[in-house]
């Protein structure tokens, strides 16, 4: 009884090529809460956005479903992070909903925006983390017409907007005609992706696949209570004491920095409860391009041509760094970049060990919500004109 909204990330009918430019954004978004502010950085104008919104039923049957997005966030991230669009950057942000829940408001259709468009994978996985199902109404188009009029899309067509929809009750519920929601995404070029936790006629029966069909896209079947197994590679221990140094090099700012930074270990200790495998995913994400964190962070914000090191208050500095000179905190910086900027060479050369170990080992797995996104997203990017290394 449940229905997971994934990510919203593709176009259909248009086969662009990534050479427009699209207009650069800064925004300050929010969460429930007035308490609860979540900042992104400046994209870069010719940047090719992955633009994924995650929806996700929290009603009862769906535990198993959430556990497989929490246990699975860190190897999609991963994936994600290899694509290619010609001499483009990339950037991934991710929305993040729950719907179907009786702790909902009805009025709004038991739907909440847990975050909008982030690029904050720390805040993602610490609001996943806090999810907990309760009973409710699972309505589909209602969830996918929130988020396609509620979200910040990108206009232009070279982006890869997707929605991702899992669940396990009809398609058609709900004060929305699912028709209308779809036909209104396939207007502002994005694709719809529906994953069933079921049989795979049950789904089509009950709708799942014309809700995707509309959009062209992706209608899958997945067993989601299905354990998500994760593969100990002799790498592991390696990478995740590379992770604590890694950690090391962050030097917090402003007043919410130190909280941001026990948030980031708080989300390694999220990770590694589900498995030592799964914190070395995280790992692995924590050195990549799509983990930024430039608004909490001293070495990351630094590499911001805009930033300004005399606007940061020094009250809100580490304590050791207070009495330093402006020009000796340039030079602490400097070296902790230059430090994290090899720790993340090391983790990336053991990774690609890794990966080779992993595919030697592990048996074909195609029917869980991991494989489920990344055949959907990598299928439908070729369409815009981006790769992914195989």
């Amino acid at each position: 009884m449940k229905t997971l909204y994934i990510w919203s990330i593709l176009s259909l009918f248009t086969y662009t090529s990534c050479t427009a430019n699209h207009k650069s954004d800064a925004k300050l978004a929010f969460k429930k809460e007035t308490t609860h502010e979540i900042l992104t950085t400046k994209t870069d104008p010719d940047a090719r956005n992955i633009q994924v919104a995650l929806l996700l039923d929290t009603s009862n049957s769906m535990d198993g479903l959430i556990d497989q997005a929490k246990a699975q966030l860190w190897e999609i991230v991963n994936e994600l992070s290899y694509a290619k669009c010609g001499h483009h950057p990339i950037q991934l942000q991710i929305a993040l909903y729950e719907y179907g829940n009786d702790g909902l408001p009805a009025t709004e259709g038991f739907i909440r925006q847990v975050l909008p468009f982030s690029e904050d994978l720390d805040e993602i996985s610490k609001e996943l983390f806090a999810l907990t199902t309760n009973g409710g109404n699972e309505y589909c188009g209602k969830v996918i017409n929130t988020s396609i009029n509620q979200l910040d899309w990108k206009k232009n067509d070279d982006h890869l907007k997707l929605v991702f929809i899992a669940g396990n009750e009809p398609f058609t519920q709900g004060p929305v005609d699912y028709t209308h929601a779809a036909t209104d995404a396939l207007e502002k070029d994005i694709t719809i992706n529906t994953i069933f936790c079921g049989s795979y006629k049950q789904g089509i029966s009950t709708k799942w696949k014309h809700g995707a069909d509309i959009t062209q896209g992706e209608y899958t079947a997945i067993d989601h209570n299905r354990e998500t197994i994760h593969i100990v590679t002799p790498y592991d221990d390696v990478i995740l004491k590379l992770n604590n140094q890694l950690n090391d090099t962050y030097i917090y700012y402003g007043n919410r920095g130190a909280q941001k930074r026990m948030q980031q270990r708080a989300q390694d200790k999220n990770a590694e409860s589900y498995s030592a495998a799964n914190a070395v995913s995280r790992t692995i994400s924590k050195s990549s391009g799509f983990y930024k964190n430039k608004s909490w962070d001293l070495v990351d914000a630094a590499d911001d041509k805009d930033f300004e090191l005399e606007e940061v208050v020094v009250e809100e500095l580490p304590e050791a760094l207070q009495k330093k000179s402006k020009g000796e905190l340039k030079q602490y910086i400097a070296e902790k970049s230059d430090e994290r900027k090899k720790i993340q060479q090391k983790i990336q050369e053991l990774n690609k060990k890794r990966i080779t170990y992993i595919k030697n080992n592990r048996k074909k797995e195609d029917s869980n919500l991991e494989a489920a996104l990344l055949n959907a997203i990598k299928k439908q990017g070729r369409k815009k004109s981006f790769s992914w290394e195989e």
